[in-house]
């Protein structure tokens, strides 16, 4: 067995901190969404870049399979161990290492939180702006290419990692980017290091792009009695130009869940919520567009939320939403798929998916980060109900199924790991045995994070 033989040379290198307690087995085993209890054959917890490499050469000596680990909330199934082999915690690499207020960067070990890092920011004027609504590790986020309700401004970690530290399958260390922001030579290793979900190398160190914190702030929610109109309200927004920090939608069923589970009060409608940085000027004229253009397309029930722990509690109840609609369905799980498409076709791709959702027969409220046309369908299900379980994940086919129709892409933040694994062919055709070529190049043991992203003949 590859993780037997590997397991003095890492006990070796980590002493206690090579666990095999079924309690840290199960809880690196278990997923968000609907996918089994996988737990791998031992959990690594590494302090330094030189353990990291240490684990990689021992097992890439043993064949033993690695997969990297943060906090654990991957929606795809990501971190499960599904060939077996070890999982590494980074979460006690979680030092702030060094932050650069006049470059605007921090330099971070993976298992910093973005919490975590802007509560050391607080006292420099900056803070690190994209938000996925779980305090997720930094390192986790930079392999999933998190976004979150502030990518619409800020972008995702795409735009917002400027360097890596990486070990790669062979334990070999390399660095990729610099705390420049822009270059021109060379592959973008970076880039591709960022999204590739531990299949390519575990990220030991984040070099980020920090923003100002704004003079101003305003957050506000609107009503609308129909769903197209919130998301046309949406599209005219963009059009306009405003420079909204975030702008989200909730349809009606995930109000009413919102509102069981936070102690909220709003209607039972569609919403949109909205969110403003900039000058006290800047800020106060933004808004006041906004207002006319909700007015103009029938909102209602608008209301601003003026102070900073009323904005704190509107993002919070959203950030909690997912929580809201799985208390909403006792013994339900959830599954989770998400689809991102061109702004000009986001109503339609958001009312056919409602119209598809009442047609089997399930619930499944709509949420999203709709200011960069992606949305979120949370299908609740019986887990013991076959039948149920096979028409949501008909409805989240259909749903990737649709977006590459209207030009856009089968997972806009949610990524690949095992749950979409089925849908990238028909997404990226050649390229995706590129990609396999690229795996093979850099870890022809394939032994980082096996079965994910690639072509099954590839992994």
């Amino acid at each position: 067995m590859p993780f037997h033989e590997a397991q003095t040379g890492l006990e070796a290198v980590l002493g206690d901190r090579l666990s095999r307690s079924k309690s840290d087995l199960d809880l690196h085993g278990r997923s968000e969404t609907h996918f089994p209890l996988t737990p791998p054959e031992a959990v690594a917890y590494p302090e330094t870049t030189a353990e990291v490499a240490a684990i990689m050469k021992a097992c890439a000596a043993a064949r033993c399979p690695v997969v990297g680990w943060g906090a654990g909330t991957s929606l795809e199934g990501h971190g499960l161990a599904i060939k077996g082999g070890i999982a590494v915690d980074f979460t006690r690499m979680d030092r702030v290492l060094e932050v650069r207020p006049e470059d605007m960067v921090a330099v971070v070990q993976p298992g910093v939180t973005r919490e975590a890092l802007n509560h050391e920011l607080r006292a420099t004027g900056l803070f690190f702006p994209v938000d996925p609504g779980a305090n997720a590790t930094l390192g986790g986020m930079a392999s999933t290419r998190a976004s979150g309700t502030t990518a619409v401004r800020y972008g995702t970690m795409a735009e917002n990692v400027l360097a890596l530290e990486v070990v790669l399958a062979s334990g070999e260390v390399i660095r990729t980017g610099s705390g420049a922001r822009k270059a021109s030579n060379g592959y973008d290793l970076t880039r591709l290091m960022v999204g590739s979900e531990g299949t390519l190398g575990l990220i030991t160190e984040l070099t980020l792009r920090l923003q100002g914190q704004p003079e101003a702030t305003a957050a506000a929610t609107c009503a609308f009695e129909k769903m197209g109109d919130a998301v046309d309200c949406v599209i005219a927004t963009i059009q306009a130009g405003l420079p909204m920090a975030r702008i989200e939608f909730v349809d009606g069923p995930t109000v009413a869940a919102v509102n069981a589970y936070s102690g909220a009060d709003l209607p039972v409608m569609p919403h949109l919520l909205v969110e403003f940085h900039g000058s006290e000027t800047s800020v106060a004229a933004d808004a006041r567009f906004f207002g006319e253009l909700v007015s103009d397309m029938n909102g209602q029930a608008f209301k601003w939320a003026e102070k900073a722990e009323d904005r704190t509690a509107l993002w919070a109840m959203r950030h909690h939403a997912y929580w809201a609609i799985l208390a909403a369905r006792k013994g339900a799980k959830a599954i989770v798929t998400d689809m991102c498409v061109p702004i000009s076709r986001l109503a339609e791709a958001v009312e056919i998916t409602a119209q598809d959702i009442a047609m089997a027969g399930l619930e499944g409220p709509i949420l999203g980060h709709v200011g960069d046309g992606n949305f979120h369908a949370i299908l609740l299900v019986d887990p013991e109900d076959p039948s149920e379980m096979a028409r949501a994940k008909q409805i989240a086919d259909t749903m990737a199924e649709r977006a590459l129709a209207f030009g856009g892409t089968i997972t806009g933040e949610h990524g690949v790991g095992m749950g979409k694994l089925h849908l990238m062919e028909a997404e990226h055709g050649e390229a995706w045995g590129v990609m396999g070529e690229l795996k093979a190049a850099l870890d022809p043991q394939n032994l980082l994070n096996p079965g994910k992203i690639i072509r099954p003949g590839n992994n």
